[in-house]
């Protein structure tokens, strides 16, 4: 993997790192999306993204058909919004699981480790986009206004990047 995209790995997990959970949206077999709140647990330097999950939930058996996913973070008060593609795998990978394992995990999976739903889903991520304004809120404030008076666009409401891995 070239250099450059470790180091956009390491942008995109600073970003998340202090946002709790993503909105995981799939596709089932009717093509219809669906999302449901996930905790990223890793995003280790191969590109992965990990979370823990039951082989009991619905949305899990649609993976092998469907594998294309999307995981959405925002932080409305720091003005954050990062919006993740990529590939997703359901595993039961104990030795995975044993390293990202934490108390909080236990609410979910009451066997600890030797739960027999305890599955990992492992997100290749593929590409990501954020959007991170660096405008105080009042400055924003003055620009949306500015931008409804005048009926001109807002300008320089942060940064918009995309990565592609």
């Amino acid at each position: 993997m070239p250099l450059y995209s470790q180091d956009q790995i390491h942008t995109i997990a600073a970003k998340i790192k202090d946002v709790r959970f993503g909105m995981f949206t799939t596709v089932d077999d009717d093509n219809v999306l669906t999302s449901r709140p996930l905790t990223s647990q890793q995003i280790d330097n191969e590109g992965n993204m990990w979370f823990f999950t039951s082989d009991e939930a619905p949305f899990t058996h649609h993976l092998e058909h469907h594998p294309d996913v999307n995981v959405s973070f925002s932080n409305p008060d720091d003005h954050l919004y990062l919006s993740v593609t990529g590939q997703a795998y359901l595993l039961k990978d104990r030795a995975k699981a044993r390293e990202l394992w934490n108390p909080l995990v236990r609410a979910w999976f009451p066997g600890g480790l030797d739960d027999p739903h305890l599955a990992m889903i492992r997100v290749r991520i593929q590409s990501a986009e954020y959007w991170d304004a660096n405008a105080s809120k009042m400055k924003q404030l003055v620009q949306l206004a500015t931008a409804a008076i005048t009926g001109r666009a807002a300008v320089d409401m942060g940064k918009h990047t995309t990565i592609c891995l």
